[in-house]
C-alpha cells in the first residue's frame, strides 16, 4: 500500500529575466519608473526585477514560466503593467497553501545606479508580496564594463524566493 507524499514545508524558486536598453528614459524597475538615459525595451512594461521575481514565484511551486503565463506575442500583455504578472504568481503560491518566507534578489545595471532607489524598491516589492520589507532582500551591481550590461546595452536581474507551508 502506498501512502501519499506529504506536502513539502519549504520550496525555494529561482528567477532571471533580462532586457535590452533603448534611449530615452524612464526605466522601469521594482514597479517604479527610475530616471535615466534608458528604458528596458519589452512587450510589457520590461520590469526585469518583477519579471525575475515572478518566475522564482512560480518556480517555487513548480509553475509555468512568465512566458507560458503571459507571452510575449499575445496584445494583451502589449505595455502590461509587471505588477500583474507578480499579482498571478501570488496567488498561485497562495493557492497551492505557501507563503512567502523571504525574497532576494539582485539587479545587473550598469547605468542607471540603482542604489539611491533600493529601499524605494524593496518597498514596493513587499507590498506587492504582502510581506514585510525585512523579507525582501535587493542588491545591484554593475557590469564592470563586461558584457551586455557593462556596456549598458542591456538590463538584468536575478531573484531566489523561499516559501513555507502554511
Amino acid at each position: 500500500m502506498m501512502t501519499q507524499p506529504q506536502p513539502l514545508a519549504f520550496r525555494i524558486g529561482l528567477g532571471y529575466d533580462s532586457h535590452r536598453l533603448g534611449p530615452d528614459g524612464p526605466l522601469r524597475i521594482g514597479g517604479l519608473d527610475v530616471a535615466g538615459d534608458f528604458h528596458a525595451i519589452g512587450h510589457s512594461d520590461a520590469d526585469v526585477l518583477l519579471h525575475a521575481v515572478t518566475d522564482a514565484l512560480m518556480g517555487a511551486i513548480a509553475g509555468p514560466d512568465i512566458g507560458r503565463l503571459f507571452p510575449d506575442d499575445a496584445d494583451e500583455n502589449r505595455g502590461r503593467d509587471s505588477r500583474d504578472f507578480v499579482e498571478e504568481a501570488l496567488r498561485r503560491v497562495n493557492e497551492a497553501g505557501y507563503e512567502i518566507n523571504n525574497v532576494d534578489a539582485v539587479i545587473l545595471a550598469q547605468k542607471p545606479k540603482m542604489a539611491p532607489h533600493i529601499d524605494s524598491m524593496r518597498a514596493a516589492v513587499a507590498e506587492m508580496l504582502q510581506t514585510t520589507i525585512e523579507q525582501v532582500g535587493l542588491k545591484a551591481k554593475t557590469g564592470e564594463g563586461v558584457d551586455a550590461v557593462g556596456r549598458s546595452e542591456a538590463i538584468a536581474a536575478r531573484a531566489v524566493v523561499m516559501l513555507s507551508r502554511r
